[in-house]
């Protein structure tokens, strides 16, 4: 089979828009939660979220062709953009009929869905836009992107709740190891900070509620975590197989070398006990990368500071790499106590995450960790960031109705 190697990073995060600044942000232990401006929270029980910040879309779109386009398609626009720039990717007509895009979206339009419903009842079903439905639907970022750039191989959307940005990674990296495509630009979007996103998440009583404390919001695996925060944005990564990135000289940032996926089959929104349907996750991601536990250096969790996931995939985690976890060997960290939980984008901002942390050896923390929970007994990396040889790292992605996603990033060795 063919090997999969990682030549371009873009990323639109609430902590930054690009790569350097999103990662220096996250190095520095910077938070990108604070009041929520795109609508009016009146009446909102929790009134804060991860926002992109200074989003000018026609940094990277025509303006004329806005109007086709949901948010969470720019924001992909955006990182696909800049990824491709930094892989310095160039495709000859024949090779676009083997490149390929798959973005993972967890939810789709719901800007374009509540805008919709809003002029259906004021206006009429005279007055809905024909671009109502391109908005909407959740498979238009790997659509828009493909058009950009005149992508001709496979296109298309996983959506697998808070797993699809790992979940597309993973599928991406399969097509390119099975000789089927030379090419693949992949990643997760996802754009929910609106009335009916946040919202529903809150009439599940799953988000923080510390309003008046927006930086200190998420809080995994501390004791006092209450819940996660949302946030919105895009991670955007080029896939190349091995023998053509070596051909033109690429920057290789680090080897996807595992993936794993398996579903809890246990309930709508609570992880399995002990964290068992992520265990699986991990445990084929390491067999698929043919690494043994001791050798994995860093884990970017879930971590998304609830209450009961964190626990579980504590325990799954020390239940897979038992000693080598146990003794504080294996450091785990959360990005998301600075971005907030970016739903179907947190999986492939998160991998990207793991990338640069093999390729610049330094690892992000997890802030607000002051009063560990001692039922997570793993080293989390608590607040200042680190710096080590990272030899392997893996993502974990779970989601709502009990799906999971692990990817291994391998340091590259030739």
């Amino acid at each position: 089979m063919e090997r999969v190697v990682i030549t371009g990073i873009g990323l639109v995060t609430p902590v930054g828009i690009g790569r350097v600044e999103s990662w220096q942000a996250l190095l520095s232990g910077t938070s990108g939660i604070a009041p929520i401006t795109q609508f009016d929270t009146t009446g909102f029980r929790v009134r804060i979220a991860g926002e992109v910040k200074g989003w000018d879309a026609t940094r990277f779109i025509e303006k004329k062709k806005l109007k086709e386009m949901d948010r969470f398609t720019e924001l992909a626009l955006g990182a696909a953009a800049m990824a491709i720039q930094d892989s310095q990717l160039e495709l000859t007509d024949e090779e676009r009929n083997e490149a390929g895009c798959f973005i993972g979206v967890g939810i789709g339009g719901l800007f374009t869905l509540e805008k919709t419903k809003q002029t259906l009842m004021e206006k009429g079903p005279a007055k809905i836009s024909p671009y109502s439905i391109p908005g909407i639907i959740a498979n238009l970022a790997a659509g828009q992107v493909s058009m950009a750039h005149g992508l001709r191989g496979p296109s298309y959307c996983n959506t697998s709740a808070c797993s699809s940005g790992a979940h597309a990674i993973g599928e991406a990296a399969e097509w390119i190891r099975r000789g089927r495509a030379q090419v693949m630009v992949t990643g997760g979007a996802e754009a929910t900070v609106t009335p009916v996103g946040i919202g529903g998440f809150e009439a599940m009583y799953a988000l923080s509620k510390r309003n008046d404390d927006p930086q200190g919001a998420s809080r995994p695996f501390d004791k006092g975590r209450d819940g996660f925060v949302a946030g919105e944005g895009s991670g955007i990564m080029i896939l190349e197989s091995l023998t053509r990135a070596k051909a033109r000289g690429a920057k290789i940032y680090a080897e996807l070398t595992g993936y794993g996926a398996s579903s809890d089959a246990n309930h709508l929104t609570a992880p399995a006990p002990r964290g068992e349907g992520g265990q699986r996750a991990m445990k084929m991601a390491l067999k698929d990368a043919g690494v043994s536990p001791d050798q994995v250096d860093y884990v970017n969790a879930h971590g998304t500071s609830t209450p009961q996931g964190d626990i579980a995939e504590s325990q799954g985690i020390a239940a897979v790499f038992g000693d080598h976890a146990l003794s504080k060997k294996l450091w785990v960290s959360s990005t998301k106590s600075m971005m907030g939980h970016l739903l179907g984008a947190a999986g492939a901002v998160e991998a990207a995450v793991c990338a640069l942390a093999i390729a610049e050896g330094k690892i992000p923390p997890t802030i607000n960790l002051h009063d560990q929970d001692p039922e997570c007994v793993l080293d989390y990396v608590a607040n200042t960031m680190r710096e080590r040889r990272v030899r392997h790292a893996l993502s974990n992605s779970f989601g709502f109705g009990g799906t999971n996603a692990s990817l291994m990033l391998s340091r590259f060795e030739g």
